[in-house]
């Protein structure tokens, strides 16, 4: 029987952690296309800051058109099809040189980098940096996106971090055939 070793282990561990991540993107997409009207309404009340401690103060900063809210939540919508179609094409490359060499395995990782940063930006620098440093998203108590963006970025980057760097080992794994003919 053909055993695991550490470098499959390590393998196969990145690229499900990026399978994760790409169903999440999938999830995520879904959910904002089957319940537009929810998620838009709760862009709007955050970009409009009606909700806000001190909402005369920072009133300049707030976007009221609703066109606006529109294009901001399709644009939203656009980087989330993008990361997800990234990550979901880095996790097939990933699979599939999940028994090559120590480079080509690395090399593989392209895609999902370029999807873990895309997601990065949607989850960290628009929802954490924006939301809630320009539109004090944090303030308010029911449209509050603080707590689910920062687990989102918490895993995200966590995982960019585990599969960006190269601790695999630059063997690839034996087939038991070719361990037969040794």
């Amino acid at each position: 029987m053909n055993s695991l070793n550490t470098n499959q282990v390590i393998r196969i561990s990145k690229t499900s952690i990026l399978l994760f991540i790409s169903f999440f993107g999938l999830l995520t997409t879904y959910n904002n296309f089957a319940d537009y009207s929810t998620n838009y309404e709760y862009l709007g009340h955050i970009l409009s800051m009606d909700t806000t401690l001190n909402q005369l103060k920072h009133s300049n900063r707030a976007i009221t058109s609703p066109l606006l809210h529109h294009r901001i939540f399709w644009l939203i919508i656009t980087l989330e099809i993008m990361f997800t179609l990234f990550c979901t094409i880095g996790t097939y490359h990933l699979y599939k040189n999940i028994n090559t060499s120590k480079e080509a395995f690395h090399e593989a990782k392209k895609f999902a980098v370029i999807g873990l940063l895309i997601a990065i930006f949607i989850y960290y620098v628009c929802f954490q940096a924006i939301g809630i440093e320009w539109f004090n998203m944090d303030e308010s108590e029911n449209w509050n996106y603080r707590d689910w963006g920062r687990q989102a970025v918490d895993f995200i980057l966590l995982s960019l971090i585990y599969i960006a760097l190269p601790i695999e080992s630059g063997e690839p794994p034996i087939s038991p055939a070719s361990a037969e003919s040794r």
